[in-house]
């Protein structure tokens, strides 16, 4: 596992039993290596959600497994899930999930009290980092879609995760916003020593991944790899 991000090994996902049992994911198998900006791609209701769920261990799976970084998810008990939820994994949403009542710095704080010292120092500085060095004591309500989702960005990077999962997180945006948002998460790859996972329906946004999981009903179809990934801005929206 040294230099992979991820490692999913026959991960079946089943809700139900017997005539009435959904199989969200069967036998899903591939890897990831580290630093690498991937997409998990199909059509409504192919298991991508469930799949990322198993990935940041909000869900069991039902049999096999996923290791990363260091952590074997199906042997783990509810504060072992938790404890990697909390230092391995970044979590990004199409809605944003800030609180209402709290400023921007107030919602990254949050999650920098759980994960180490020096919350002040390292929220200011997340913030800043996805441009909002300016914005952080205003609240949600006064900021844009873009703004607000950035904010969701940086309370998932303020951890320093090695694992950031993203489902659909330019889908409440405009086209202009979700290049600039998906620039931003490019970015975060650059150093070699993040991954991340976005779960789309959205084509077009394959062109710019490293990785391509192509799914439909619970099953990988292929996987295939972007040896030269466009920018944002050079795709046609």
């Amino acid at each position: 596992m040294n230099n992979l991000a991820v490692k999913a090994t026959e991960l079946t996902k089943t809700y139900g039993e017997g005539e009435t049992a959904v199989h969200a994911l069967s036998d899903v198998t591939f890897e990831i290596p580290r630093g690498e900006f991937v997409v998990l791609q199909g059509p409504s209701g192919c298991g991508k959600t469930t799949l990322l769920n198993q990935l940041g261990a909000l869900e069991a799976p039902t049999s096999g497994d996923v290791e990363s970084n260091g952590y074997k998810l199906n042997g783990l008990d509810d504060d072992g899930r938790t404890d990697y939820r909390l230092n391995t994994v970044g979590f990004v949403f199409q809605f944003y999930n800030l609180v209402p009542s709290l400023t921007a710095y107030e919602n990254v704080a949050l999650i920098a009290e759980l994960t180490g010292d020096d919350v002040r120092k390292r929220s200011e500085q997340v913030l800043a980092s996805v441009g909002l060095g300016d914005r952080m004591d205003h609240f949600p309500g006064q900021m844009s879609g873009g703004e607000q989702q950035r904010v969701s960005i940086a309370r998932g990077l303020v951890k320093n995760p090695p694992l950031m999962l993203c489902d659909e997180p330019t889908g409440a945006l405009d086209t202009e916003t979700g290049i600039q948002v998906l620039r931003l998460l490019r970015s975060i790859t650059d150093s070699g020593d993040r991954t991340i996972v976005v779960v789309t329906h959205n084509s077009q946004i394959s062109e710019i991944a490293n990785r391509v999981i192509e799914l439909k009903d619970g099953v990988v179809l292929g996987m295939h790899l972007n040896d030269d990934p466009k920018d944002p801005g050079d795709v046609a929206w």
